[in-house]
């Protein structure tokens, strides 16, 4: 890597996760684009990139191609929202429906501007879709080598068991994940034990973001019913809610629980500050987890500002903004991946030369 230029665009960059895991692998991340004016200042005011407000429908392969400049090696990133691709979604599934405009957008760039690498995150499901099977074997038809798996990100050091589908495509050969840097998951206690101890609806006074929600006393009642990992089938009767016991409502045990100290968290969801929005509770602290500690759990480090200081906290707003980042430790695992490929293919003196790799038609991604 060290005698070659390197460019990467980070497209639906959010609040900048995988922006930050690629350039603490050492590769230039020249712009993030997103639709949410409110992640330009988590994105600029920790990495050294400039954020783009656009919609990705309506970014030209010009601009990306004058933001890629002269670089010789260029990545694509397109870590598209995953609400569309969810588990929850497949029941609405339709080829042709709306929903499915990001990735057809995401290949049409790449139709028009062929970079070398093409990198994408989601959830597993989105490998059920017949608009994805068909991506990638456009991808594929078209000259590139693709990898894709499925991936517990504990297994890379995120202490969180977020299972995610990574995708890497190459037109210079051969590529794939490093292997899992992990045998023993970090856990909850490792992430945010160190954290200082504060109220349900309290705030830290010297970390804004280290703030929890606020509990309705019946939630508050709860939660100091609760015991770490355990269910609300451990509440005293008149605590369980209605809709619990009905019988459709039993196959729910894993909202209002608590974390577990010594494992890795749950899945974070955009409502990871909500007790009752899933296994969000504090090991021993009658709160759920606050904003920052909900950070911690997806990689960012403790300093990684979100908002400008003063600024009002909005739950909902930070929630889905770090809810549906790229950990930062996923988006490392990716800048070593791209790296190791990199320099192998160096290596292969056939294979690599400059930026103009091949004339690759890719008609039919966005077909």
């Amino acid at each position: 890597m060290k005698n070659r230029s390197i460019a990467c665009i980070d497209l639906f960059c959010g609040a900048g996760g995988l922006t930050h895991g690629l350039i603490a692998e050492g590769l230039d991340v020249v712009a993030g684009i997103d639709v949410d004016d409110a992640c330009r200042h988590p994105f600029e005011t920790n990495n050294a990139s400039r954020f783009i407000k656009a919609n990705v429908e309506q970014v030209s392969s010009k601009r990306i191609n004058a933001l890629f400049g002269d670089a010789e090696i260029r990545v694509l990133a397109g870590c598209a929202p995953c609400q569309p691709f969810s588990t929850y979604a497949q029941r609405y599934d339709v080829v042709g429906s709306p929903r499915w405009a990001l990735l057809k957008h995401f290949g049409r760039l790449i139709k028009d501007t062929r970079p070398e690498l093409i990198t994408m995150e989601n959830v597993p499901s989105v490998t059920k879709h017949a608009v994805f099977d068909e991506f990638v074997e456009a991808l594929e038809d078209s000259g590139y080598n693709v990898h894709r798996e499925v991936i517990d990100s504990s297994r890379f050091g995120l202490p969180q068991r977020r299972r995610r589908m990574v995708l890497l495509a190459s037109l210079l050969g051969p590529i794939g994940l490093i292997p899992s840097t992990h045998e023993r998951p970090v856990t909850v206690r490792s992430a945010i034990g160190r954290l200082p101890p504060i109220t349900q609806g309290g705030t830290y006074a010297k970390d804004q973001l280290h703030a929890a929600s606020k509990l309705s006393d019946l939630n508050l009642e709860r939660i100091r019913a609760s015991r770490p990992g355990g269910t609300w089938r451990d509440w005293p009767k008149h605590l369980v809610a209605e809709c619990h016991r009905r019988e459709t409502g039993h196959t729910y045990p894993g909202v209002y629980g608590r974390m577990v100290w010594d494992e890795p968290a749950p899945t974070l969801t955009t409502q990871f500050y909500g007790f009752g929005n899933g296994r969000f509770g504090h090991p021993e602290q009658d709160r759920g987890i606050s904003l920052r500690e909900g950070a911690v759990l997806q990689g960012f480090p403790d300093s990684y500002s979100f908002l400008p200081h003063g600024a009002p906290i909005q739950f909902k707003a930070l929630g889905r903004m770090i809810g549906n980042a790229v950990p930062v430790v996923l988006g490392r695992v990716i800048g070593q991946s791209i790296s190791a490929h990199l320099d192998f293919e160096a290596e292969q003196p056939t294979r690599i030369t400059t930026g103009a790799v091949a004339d690759v038609a890719l008609k039919s991604l966005v077909a």
